[in-house]
């Protein structure tokens, strides 16, 4: 191509992704993760009560061999959102095989089985229609994606999320070697498959977390290439976020390009801590951090592109090899960069502040006495957002414009921080949870309030600073819970909080919300998910209206919500997705 006419055909691109509105056209439904373009989860009609059990179908067949496969027993699978469209329902549904290890957690010595091998899954997405009150499969599409390849260093078992997207003509669906199919809704059959790299498809690039549809029919969604022979260990490859209009024309930009200022993927960046024998932390007040290769700037694997009613797209960048090292990113319509922000080192809330600071030499989950007010005590830097791989954690866009995101820091016990920013990119305040959700958003009265999980964690794992890192004196796990649903101001400063209903001797201050992603409809009630096997309808005020017992929970993955144009709550548990209505 010569090149004015390649500047023309970008041009015309440039065209063709500019006019975003604040929701898809044609949205009488779900039609993607959180359900619009903003990822609020907010519907603009009333949910129905959650009474009866309207439909019940099994998604995930592999569900028992995987928790056994866990070194917890837990369920680490990312699940995709239920699509849908009037009385059209679309749903990722796993075939193909599961390798199971014998003995259970094998994988994490390199043999082959188990997350090891669940490239031998297939992912499709199968269109279903209400007809006389029953939920009726119609179609199945097969798709040729794979997830990201597992590792010790990588992904830790946690399987990457299957994720398509709906928009006024067609289903596009997640492909393989950083592809994607446009897909015919009415029968399933495939339209094209849409390569932005060229005719050779790479088996080494994946397509990353959820695709993004915006008000007209374009698609953007992140695709990362990893070396093939060692993809955690050695450096990324590269990664792209890539646009997709209605006529398959695409482009891409690089994340290197998307974030010049980082620092080069072979210099140093800060880590944590790593020698026990200087607990607790940090080791002294002028204490530096080991440093560590910081890898190329890539998207994260789960996380989904956020386009605000003005066409802006954010998403997030971290370095390959450190998770500390990571930017908000603002991005015009025709992709090229608007702005980054750096979250590093812009908490100010460790020592002294979430985590006391030792009176005596052996207090556990402290800060060492004397310790500097506010640091992060396993870097000793102000607190940094920690993007981990194993979250799906997505952008969402406020009404006013700014940016909430919620992001992992060790040292509150693996709660995280749910991050607001304003539209330029400048830090706003921030709360005292972000682990894996996306913040649902109820506009009233002027202002806006944002409801999320809010877990307190206990065990070995989680249950107090340093336990993550190694067992001794100075890590005391903690009990679980409380465990609340919170509802934010638009300052994030807690308006209420609801705590489950479910109680027994093994989890006395109740259990898990498994929800990465609420919904709430007009009125604000807020639909949510249990791993006490409960999906939970509450009111405005954090009032019960009534919860319904799906079935035994605990393990749970975390799940995503959806609201049907009726009403229709679409919850999940360990595999199997329930429709609850009147």
């Amino acid at each position: 191509m010569t090149l004015p006419a390649a500047l023309k055909f970008f041009t015309l691109l440039a065209v063709l992704f500019i006019a975003i509105a604040a929701s898809p056209e044609g949205n009488t439904g779900w039609p993607e993760w959180a359900n619009n373009p903003q990822h609020t989860g907010f519907v603009e009609h009333s949910g129905q009560d959650i009474g009866r059990k309207l439909a019940q179908v099994t998604y995930d067949p592999f569900v028992e061999q995987e928790k056994l496969d866990y070194p917890y027993g837990d369920l680490v699978v990312h699940y995709q959102a239920p699509l849908i469209e009037r009385d059209h329902v679309y749903m990722e549904f796993k075939t193909g095989y599961w390798v199971p290890c014998d003995p259970p957690t094998s994988w994490e010595d390199g043999a082959a089985c188990g997350p090891n091998t669940w490239n031998q899954e297939i992912w499709n997405e199968k269109g279903f229609e209400w007809t006389n009150d029953k939920m009726v499969e119609i179609w199945n599409f097969q798709s040729d994606w794979k997830p990201e390849p597992n590792g010790s260093t990588g992904l830790f078992g946690w399987e990457p999320v299957f994720h398509p997207a709906l928009t006024a003509n067609f289903l596009y669906v997640p492909g393989y070697g950083g592809t994607i199919w446009k897909v015919n809704k009415a029968n399933g059959q495939p339209i094209s498959q849409i390569n932005p790299f060229g005719a050779t498809i790479d088996p080494n690039k994946y397509v990353s977390g959820p695709l993004t549809a915006d008000s007209q029919g374009n698609i953007f969604y992140n695709v990362i290439k990893l070396n093939a022979s060692n993809p955690w260990n050695s450096d990324s490859v590269g990664s792209w976020l890539v646009g997709v209009s209605p006529t398959d024309a695409s482009r891409t930009v690089t994340y290197g390009t998307l974030v010049p200022d980082a620092p080069p993927p072979y210099g140093s960046c800060p880590y944590f801590f790593q020698d026990e024998s200087t607990l607790p932390w940090p080791p002294s007040n002028d204490a530096k951090p080991p440093q560590i290769p910081c890898g190329k700037q890539r998207a994260p694997v789960n996380m989904a592109p956020t386009i605000s009613p003005d066409g802006t797209i954010y998403t997030v960048s971290r370095a390959h090899f450190d998770p500390l090292i990571t930017y908000l990113i603002a991005v015009n319509p025709d992709l090229t960069p608007k702005w980054d922000s750096s979250m590093q080192e812009i908490l100010h809330d460790g020592c002294g502040v979430i985590v006391p600071i030792a009176t005596h030499a052996d207090q556990p989950n402290a800060c060492r006495e004397g310790a500097n007010v506010g640091v992060d005590p396993t870097t000793n830097n102000w607190g940094s957002a920690y993007i981990t791989d194993q979250a799906s954690s997505t952008p969402t866009v406020l009404p006013d414009g700014s940016i909430a995101m919620g992001v992992l820091s060790l040292y509150n016990g693996g709660r995280g921080h749910l991050l607001k920013f304003s539209s330029g990119g400048t830090l706003l305040t921030s709360y005292d949870f972000g682990w894996d959700e996306t913040a649902a958003v109820y506009p009233h009265d002027g202002t806006y309030s944002l409801v999320i999980k809010d877990n307190h964690y206990g065990g070995k794992s989680y249950g107090g600073l340093y336990c993550s890192f190694a067992g001794n004196r100075i890590c005391r796990p903690l009990k679980p819970g409380p465990f609340d649903m919170t509802q934010l101001s638009a300052d994030l400063i807690p308006e209420w909080k609801f705590k489950g209903m479910t109680r027994n001797r093994q989890n006395p201050f109740g259990f898990d919300w498994c929800v990465n992603s609420p919904a709430i409809d007009s009125a604000g009630n807020v639909y949510v998910n249990s791993e006490d096997g409960h999906a939970y309808l509450i009111a405005q005020g954090g009032k019960l209206i009534a919860r319904h017992f799906l079935q035994s929970a605990v393990g749970a993955a975390y799940t995503p919500m959806a609201l049907g144009p009726g009403g229709r709550m679409y919850t999940q548990n360990n595999g199997v997705l329930f429709v609850l209505g009147q």
